[in-house]
């Protein structure tokens, strides 16, 4: 070894000896955070976070907490005034864990079980940059969804017959009602699972469940003589759930640098994350899912596992496992503003539409949008796409402009309880912009690359992942397995989500599809469903996906599948099938109206190859069938 190679050793050591000394490591028990003893350690975790951001005064800090069970209260949790995209809109939250302005730090669980009570948001990251979440679980100690079981089935009526952990209490009138610690709720609504594949039954979808009126027949087993569907055979297990969303199981918000490693979310009453308006976010390891094969329970979340509103840097999701859910494995969107009013030719007064996106940033000064027209959702501008900056922007709430101090979290000054804004443009605005043609507002800055890679999907309800980023976006080598809707959904709405955009680059390879579309639910006309929301398609000039050649890939897939629609694409300039294999089976009876194996509705530059065909051990290439006009 010669001088200069010992000399830089040397100094590597001295640099790794140098950077462990700089971080600083708290051992949660000596706060009195120790599992086992089932006592409310929301308060004493409070106390610890806030001990540490005193200590370790800008340096690199970890917590470890010992292995163990821990159990969080809303009694003595923190509450903190969130507005969290694509939730119920009630400001105040009892937060289990909330980490905020924070740099460098990382909670290390090694394997602590955080279960909490009531309705909580269990994990807050907000104002953070670099920090670290590992090696834990979330979890409640009562589920808000009612799990039952078909025990009859009759023409009279279904008997079901609860587990245990659901807390029964009727009503005076003989309503069925589930209750926890804070909370009852009436479900009205349910999805139903095969008892041992934990498949979502077929062409069930969401399902009613009228228990207005039932005979309790013991502590656990009631009648429902309103409540008839052939279709649920006896041993079926429906998750009995309202549509309420009131809080994630982590909420992420004007984070940079954000890793979540190893967590796991069993069970939260809105989605598992809820990420806004942050900066590069990985979740590696990363699962909304059951216990393992053991647990009673058949579901996890009452909405998306993973949901990104206005992000922007890359997301990264990879070997991760997602099940149970009631909807996407994955949403990533910005949201669209609608015009309401233009004040001059460079400001305009536009609104949050959605009931359960407002409230939070949007954007800031010097970000660049673009604008759509509703209707035909085309950009302003045709071929040259009018792009301007914002250059002012002020806060309305009921009419009145906001005043006195910004929100205490912030990147640039965060909102808290916004709908509309005021915002002054660089550029004078093309005379068609108006609130009366209907025209919405879509931040460009504010949209990230996503790669999502090496991931389980299955058993859930509606749809398995949905993108809508211009960024470069990779899905591949991903098991999507009884998704029960569409496997992946390239979207965009301007009129009822109102969630943005177009997509732009997306390569869609190497992925595993097994009887995806067993129900019908929105935007699911194939496995794969490029759907913008698109009122007068008709009238449409130009195509809001893609854009160039080969834009969005769908390459050497495999489609394992019982029926016939595997891709499903509508305005798409520049789409290309290649190389996919198809093997059929006779799991379930074809029944979708989409009979096409590929159907498309105003496409242009198509690249369509042919697909190897599997019936048993034969395998040959065939001619896909195609939508008349695509031919």
């Amino acid at each position: 070894m010669n001088a200069m190679k010992r000399i830089s050793l040397i100094l590597a050591a001295v640099l790794v000896v140098i950077t462990a000394s700089a971080r600083k490591v708290y051992d949660a028990s000596q706060f009195g955070v120790v599992p086992g003893t089932g006592a409310d350690m929301s308060a004493l975790m409070a106390q610890l976070l806030d001990h540490v951001k005193a200590d370790a005064t800008g340096q690199s800090a970890t917590i470890y907490l010992a292995p163990g069970q821990y159990h969080f209260y809303p009694d003595g949790a923190v509450h903190k005034e969130y507005y969290i995209s694509n939730h119920d809109q009630h400001a105040d939250r009892a937060v289990g864990i909330a980490i905020e302005e924070f740099k460098n730090l990382t909670i290390d669980g090694r394997g602590a079980d955080l279960i909490f009570h009531g309705r909580m948001l269990p994990v807050s990251i907000v104002a953070t940059e670099h920090c670290t979440l590992r090696n834990l679980s979330i979890d409640f100690a009562t589920p808000h969804i009612a799990q039952a079981e078909v025990v009859k089935n009759e023409p009279e009526g279904i008997t079901f017959r609860v587990a245990p952990w659901v807390n029964v209490s009727l009503t005076a009138d003989g309503a069925f009602a589930h209750s926890g610690e804070g909370w009852t709720h009436r479900p009205l609504w349910g999805i139903a699972f095969e008892p041992d594949t934990r498949h979502i039954v077929y062409t069930t979808a969401d399902i009613g469940t009228p228990v207005q009126q039932v005979e309790p027949i013991d502590e656990h087993t009631f009648f429902a003589p309103s409540w008839k569907d052939k279709r649920l055979p006896v041993g079926t297990v429906v998750a009995m759930r309202t549509y309420e969303r009131p809080s994630p199981g982590i909420f992420v918000s004007h984070a940079i640098d954000t890793k979540l490693e190893q967590v796991k979310v069993h069970y939260a009453e809105g989605m598992g994350l809820l990420a806004q308006m942050s900066e590069d976010i990985t979740l590696d390891g990363f699962g909304v899912c059951l216990r393992g094969d053991a647990d009673p329970r058949y579901f996890t979340t009452q909405a998306d596992a993973t949901h990104f509103s206005g992000c922007r840097g890359k997301i990264t999701s990879v070997n991760g496992l997602y099940e149970g859910m009631m909807d996407d494995a994955i949403n990533v969107h910005g949201t669209y503003l609608k015009v309401m009013e233009r004040i001059d030719d460079h400001t305009l007064r536009a609104r949050y539409m959605h009931g359960q996106a407002w409230g939070f940033d949007w954007g800031y000064v010097g970000d660049k949008v673009q604008f759509v027209r509703s209707h035909t959702m085309e950009l302003v501008g045709r071929g040259d796409i009018f792009v301007t900056e914002v250059t002012e922007i002020a806060e309305y709430v009921d009419g009145a402009a906001r005043s006195g101090e910004p929100h205490p979290f912030a990147l640039k000054g965060a909102t808290h309880g916004t709908r509309e804004f005021v915002i002054r443009f660089a550029d004078a605005l093309p005379a068609e912009i108006s609130a009366e043609q209907g025209y919405g507002i879509e931040n460009l800055t504010w949209t990230p690359e996503v790669y999502f890679a090496h991931n389980t999907i299955r058993n859930n309800r509606a749809r398995g992942t949905l993108f809508s980023t211009p960024k470069r976006t990779v899905v591949e080598d991903n098991l999507f397995d009884h998704t029960s809707g569409t496997a992946i959904l390239l979207c965009g709405d301007c009129n009822g989500w109102y969630e943005t955009g177009a997509c732009r680059d997306v390569l869609i390879r190497r992925n595993r599809f097994v009887n995806s579309l067993t129900s019908m639910f929105q935007f699911t006309n194939a496995v794969i469903s490029i759907y913008p929301e698109i009122p007068a398609l008709a009238e449409q000039k130009a195509y809001f996906h893609g854009g160039k050649k080969n834009a969005i890939r769908i390459v050497n897939n495999e489609f394992n599948t019982f029926d016939h629609p595997l891709l499903y694409a509508k305005s798409v300039d520049g789409l290309q099938w290649k190389g996919n294999t198809i093997i059929h089976n006779n799991d379930f009876a074809p029944f979708h109206w989409n009979k096409a194996s590929v159907l498309l509705e105003r496409v242009t530059n198509v690249d369509i190859q042919h697909a190897l065909h599997s019936r048993g051990n034969e395998l040959k290439r065939v001619e896909l069938m195609l939508s008349p006009t695509q031919k």
